[in-house]
């Protein structure tokens, strides 16, 4: 049975990650990168969909995991009157290794200890058949089809048993063994003690120093700290690229059809985390970003729209398909990778691109004349476009709407170009772009505020709530304490807030059983972010004692390491996908205003 989403801590090398479980089990790593096809995913079906195992024969042992601080290192400790033991895992990065590597290394701290590995790749999804050989006293995996292959080392024999790699041993007290998965086609890794030591040192060296650029000195100086780490894990060291989460197919609805792929970059969700790396003084993720967004802007042809997301090198990202073979987390059907989403009409993109280029020519590199040049081309479509239905930031599949959200943004998009080339006095049409961002305020405040029901509603001529209304003071479109801002605000506390936890709108099926308004059947958990979204809107809207007292309860719905997935259930299990990069910077985002005022 798959381990609870929110039990595991994860690894990573800036070029994919792996979920470690709490019972020592890795049961979901892509490889070599974080879009490529899984190698592990027992995670979402069973243990023959591939896991890399390695714990204590141990009678009645207790499981607790911890980073090494400042780190993403992880450690998972086994406690029992038998014996204690423990298993590091890391991945060093390029700068670290000359070679993609997982590393494994076990000890048995109290007692001596019998100990168990089993490495059992399943390439492509599980989808494709492999050998495994020996190639001298390390085993490696090669999928029949071609691709990628895989090795593992140790400084233990190894025996193969049907395709998998096994390790039954014993380890005498403060004795160590090491265990090193690699890119099979690569020169082999011959792991002793010193190299698992000295790499496990500069890895520690290499996340230690990064946290400690951080600018950030507040009360939550963990939780931020912690949430940045996960955001640089899921960044592309590469190609400066940021994913939305670390896995795909984990389910917004325990045995529900709302599980999707998220392991492309969106632009939208790319560029909140601008916004996070830069509120902590991360300026080169930022500006690494930009490089790559400039990139993708060059290739536009002359009248065309960006893509919301892309692939991690920004190709395009695969059709959604359903992988059959899957059971699913829990049941949770189907399982899917690509994202359908790719084709659709998501408007607000271009506010929050624009808002991040902004903040970057502030804090960062300097707008250049050729990123000029693509901003105003960009600007300039969207002039054209903006009064557009669309689909919006949830990416409904009921067709599209005039949303509030995407309206917002659009306004945000105008605003900021304006302000940036008054700023720095580069040439724009100027009073086509006043205009448009003037025409969206009128429209907005005319068209999408319901004075009867007293907020403003999800879409033109509806009558639902959006969580999503709560960035209009963040962006600082209106006040926090505009008397129309602080009845929505209200609203959302009576409408789609339960205690802390804040739900995007009502997913709720249509009276004949259909689908809900989003075009999708069943519903989901309240929204992690939007929760923190709210925090920081009381807080601006003066509410310090609430603001704190929701922010300090939210913080308590972490996992064990400080990890959040996407949503959470009911009784307070992680939905979705996982670790969500949304809701840890929208933490970052909280926390940093909230501190400021709080100080204040």
């Amino acid at each position: 049975m798959a381990q609870p989403i929110e039990d595991h801590g994860i690894v990573g090398d800036l070029r994919t990650t792996a979920l470690v479980a709490l019972d020592g089990t890795i049961d979901f790593l892509c490889w070599p990168r974080f879009d490529s096809p899984s190698v592990f995913a027992s995670l979402l079906g069973t243990d023959a969909d591939g896991l890399f195992s390695l714990r204590p024969v141990l009678n009645g042992a207790r499981h607790r995991q911890m980073y090494v601080p400042d780190t993403n290192v992880l450690l998972t400790r086994f406690l029992s009157h038998e014996g204690v033991a423990e298993v590091s895992d890391f991945m060093p990065v390029a700068e670290v290794a000359d070679c993609q590597r997982l590393v494994r290394r076990v000890k048995a701290v109290r007692h001596a200890c019998r100990f168990r590995m089993v490495c059992a790749p399943r390439f492509d999804y599980g989808r494709q058949a492999h050998s495994a050989t020996f190639e001298g006293d390390a085993v490696l995996f090669r999928p029949d089809g071609g691709g990628p292959a895989l090795r593992l080392s140790s400084t233990l024999p190894l025996t193969i048993e049907n395709g998998t790699a096994i390790c039954d041993f014993d380890l005498e007290e403060n004795h160590t063994a090491a265990f090193v998965l690699e890119d099979g086609d690569q020169s082999p890794t011959s792991p002793d003690d010193s190299m698992v030591s000295r790499d496990f040192k500069l890895t520690c060296d290499f996340w230690r120093d990064w946290v400690a650029r951080s600018h950030y000195r507040g009360r939550w100086r963990d939780s931020v700290t912690r949430s940045s780490l996960a955001l640089k894990a899921l960044t592309s060291a590469e190609h400066g690229s940021m994913i939305a989460a670390a896995t795909f197919g984990l389910p917004e609805q325990i045995g529900g059809a709302r599980n999707w792929d998220y392991r492309y970059t969106w632009l939208r969700d790319a560029a909140f985390t601008v916004y996070a790396f830069l509120r902590l003084g991360h300026i080169e993720e930022a500006n690494a970003f930009i490089g790559w967004l400039g990139d993708r802007a060059r290739d536009i042809p002359d009248g065309g729209a960006l893509g919301i997301m892309y692939a991690v090198d920004g190709g395009a990202t695969p059709d959604e398909q359903d992988l059959p073979h899957l059971s699913g987390y829990l049941d949770s059907r189907p399982v899917r990778i690509g994202n359908g989403a790719a084709g659709q009409l998501q408007l607000d993109i271009y506010g929050e691109l624009m808002d991040a280029l902004y903040l970057c020519d502030a804090h960062g590199e300097q707008v250049s004349h050729e990123r000029w040049a693509g901003v105003v081309q960009s600007m300039n479509w969207l002039a054209d476009n903006w009064q557009q239905p669309d689909e919006g930031i949830w990416e409904v599949r009921g067709g599209r709407r005039d949303f509030l959200h995407s309206r917002l943004m659009c306004w945000v998009a105008f605003d900021r170009a304006i302000r940036l080339s008054r700023k720095r006095g580069l040439p724009a049409p100027k009073a086509l772009w006043a205009g448009c961002r003037d025409a969206i305020y009128t429209e907005i405040h005319e068209e999408f505020w319901n004075q009867e029901l007293g907020y403003f509603v999800q879409y033109k001529g509806g009558t639902t709530l959006d969580a999503s209304c709560l960035l209009m003071p963040l962006v600082r479109f209106i006040s926090a304490t505009d008397p129309r801002f602080r009845s929505t605000l209200d609203a959302v506390g009576r409408i789609l807030a339960i205690d802390s936890l804040v739900y995007r709108y009502d997913t709720a099926s249509d009276d004949d059983g259909g689908p809900g308004h989003d075009g999708l059947h069943g519903d989901e958990g309240s929204f992690t972010m939007c929760s923190f979204w709210y925090v920081e809107c009381l807080a601006r809207a003066g509410d310090l004692a609430q603001a704190r007292f929701l922010f300090d309860k939210m913080l308590g719905y972490a996992n064990h390491v400080g990890l959040f997935a996407e949503e959470l259930g009911p009784a307070g299990e992680h939905l979705g996908n996982f670790p969500q990069a949304f809701t840890h910077l929208a933490l970052i985002s909280a926390a940093h205003y909230l501190d400021r005022a709080l100080s204040r």
